[in-house]
């Protein structure tokens, strides 16, 4: 196959395009907005870990929501909306000089931001043939780590200046940005959608759905790798190993690196159900090993130069099984949904994003660097039981899902 990172042409390529214009912004900032919020507006580490991860569960629960709006009103509309709202809520932190008022604006954002995804996922869903859907996802998220990539050196650039003003242009970047994404949602057609009356339990249908509930739950645990490459390995590496503190980054631009070439390759391999459980299978069958590897870094007596070796092979690794966990997801996600409830299962889908988000941190932390070696084979074994289990899941859904899809 080829070595694709660019869409083919129509909504493909528009949704791609919306994905890199408001990844620009947000990799902007995700460099910059930890440091402005306890350099410029004052706050404590503490309190900006309890704000962020309040904010992502309160978006974690409105993204169903909004996901059912999005079945009900449209997607198009309803992400547009919500890429306006985004933009508001990051121009809302410039005014930010207390802890209250940033608890506001951060659940603002985490709303807006999970809602925005899961009405792109229904949008996605309604103009791409169920055949495309997975390969179209590995194009967007190819292009999100390119405008992530391209946001952090310009978020790095006002980290050079270290001013307040630099800061906040940070935050007009990304506001603007997605104000931009907004109007690139709007050049794509508009779906019809169902206007019949939903009774309450056809609204709710998703939380009743204990299959998909299942496999949710398993993709939350394997949705761990996302702390653990942010969080949890820089930790690892400046606490536990002998290589030096620009390993961090190296690693990061691996990984970003990694999905953005390779992300189309490996989802090429999903057509189905039964191939994307058995990508996930091996995905975590890479993760255990990934993490064995990362453990060996911190061998005692390991030389500097070794560790950095060590450290490169198990990120490799690590990416490798992300790139495959992702892939297997997409897939499942939606042919797991009802027709016509697109929004709001991807909303309860897409929760698995924030949960990790929020809960992944201090369990990552207390694992890897709290309990060293023995950590990282638990943290493996967690990536390996996931990925052995979503197969009997989805084959339990995939039984269940008619029921539910006219449970109503």
């Amino acid at each position: 196959m080829p070595l694709r990172i660019v869409p083919p042409s129509g909504s493909p390529r528009t949704l791609a395009l919306a994905q890199l214009v408001n990844s620009l912004g947000d990799g902007a900032y995700y460099v910059c907005s930890a440091l402005y919020f306890a350099r410029v507006v004052g706050l404590s580490p503490a309190r900006i870990g309890l704000g962020l991860t309040v904010a992502w569960g309160v978006g974690s629960l409105a993204g169903v929501a909004l996901g059912r709006v999005a079945d009900r009103r449209g997607p198009r509309p309803t992400a547009v909306v919500l890429a306006l709202a985004t933009s508001a809520s990051v121009a809302s932190f410039l005014f930010v000089r207390s802890f209250p008022l940033f608890l506001l604006a951060a659940c603002c954002y985490a709303t807006a931001q999970c809602g925005l995804a899961a009405a792109r996922q229904a949008l996605l869903a309604s103009l791409v043939t169920k055949e495309e859907r997975t390969g179209t996802l590995a194009y967007l998220q190819s292009t999100l780590n390119a405008g992530l990539a391209v946001g952090a050196a310009l978020g790095g650039v006002a980290l050079h200046f270290g001013s307040r003003e630099a800061y906040l242009s940070v935050f007009v970047l990304d506001a603007a940005a997605f104000a931009l994404c907004a109007l690139v949602l709007l050049r794509l057609p508009d779906v019809r959608v169902d206007r019949m009356p939903h009774r309450l339990a056809a609204q709710q249908a998703v939380f009743r759905d204990l299959p998909y509930a299942v496999v949710t739950f398993l993709n939350m645990i394997m949705l761990l790798r996302m702390p653990l490459i942010s969080l949890a390995i820089p930790l690892w590496i400046v606490e536990r190993t002998s290589a030096p503190g620009w390993t961090v980054s190296t690693l990061l631009v691996l990984n970003t690196g990694a999905v953005m070439l390779f992300q189309v390759r490996t989802a090429a391999a999903v057509r189905d159900l039964p191939s994307a459980t058995r990508t996930i299978r091996r995905g975590g069958v890479v993760m255990l090993a990934s993490c064995a590897v990362f453990a060996l870094s911190a061998a005692a007596g390991v030389p500097a130069q070794v560790a950095v070796a060590v450290l490169l092979a198990g990120a490799a690794l690590q990416v490798w099984g992300e790139m495959m966990q992702s892939a297997g997801a997409w897939q499942i996600s939606f042919d797991l949904a009802p027709a016509g409830r697109h929004g709001q299962y991807q909303g309860f889908f897409g929760a698995g994003v924030p949960v990790a988000r929020m809960l992944g941190p201090v369990l990552l932390t207390t694992l890897v660097v709290g309990l060293g070696v023995i950590g990282w084979l638990i943290l493996g074994a967690l990536f390996l039981a996931a990925g052995l289990a979503m197969g009997p899941a989805v084959r339990w859904a995939g039984k269940a899902r008619t029921a539910v899809a006219y449970a109503v």
